[in-house]
């Protein structure tokens, strides 16, 4: 897991929207802890020795080719329902469950239309707009960014 300045100031952002105290992600020997403290929020990394360098050079060109192909996305015309967090999207309540929406089916203001579970918490996902479901840009159980595209509504 290489870690984007990008990335880190997103999640600093994050905690400090939804007041969360600390965020820890971990991938192997490398971790990242975002600690929330009085009026100010305080980013710790942990590396393994030099390794991680060079491969930081080219994980970060590689986001910023997928970056470039996600804005052809909102070509589609329609609103979209971002994920307000960093997580797991679920497109059902449960495992094997009837999912909430499907593209085609309308949906209304305020009504759950996906799930995504951010440190064993369970957020659910509401319409902000009333239409029909045009686009479901992730696949079930696919890990989701802060602001990314989980569907449209037209």
């Amino acid at each position: 897991m290489n870690f984007e300045v990008e990335y880190i100031e997103k999640l600093a952002k994050l905690i400090d929207e939804k007041s969360l105290s600390e965020i820890i992600l971990e991938d192997g020997e490398q971790a990242i802890t975002i600690k929330r403290e009085i009026n100010q929020t305080v980013v710790q990394t942990a590396l393994p020795a030099p390794a991680p360098a060079p491969a930081v050079a080219a994980p970060v060109q590689a986001p910023a080719a997928e970056a470039s192909s996600e804005p052809a996305a909102p070509a589609q015309k329609g609103t979209p329902i971002t994920s307000p967090m960093v997580g797991a999207f679920y497109a059902a309540p449960s495992p094997g469950a009837k999912p909430f929406v499907k593209v085609g089916d309308t949906v209304s203001a305020g009504q759950v239309v996906c799930i995504v579970e951010a440190m064993k918490l369970m957020n659910e996902i509401e319409s902000e707009v009333s239409g029909k479901v045009v686009q479901i840009c992730v696949e079930d159980g696919q890990s989701v960014e802060y602001g990314q595209v989980l569907m449209y509504i037209e």
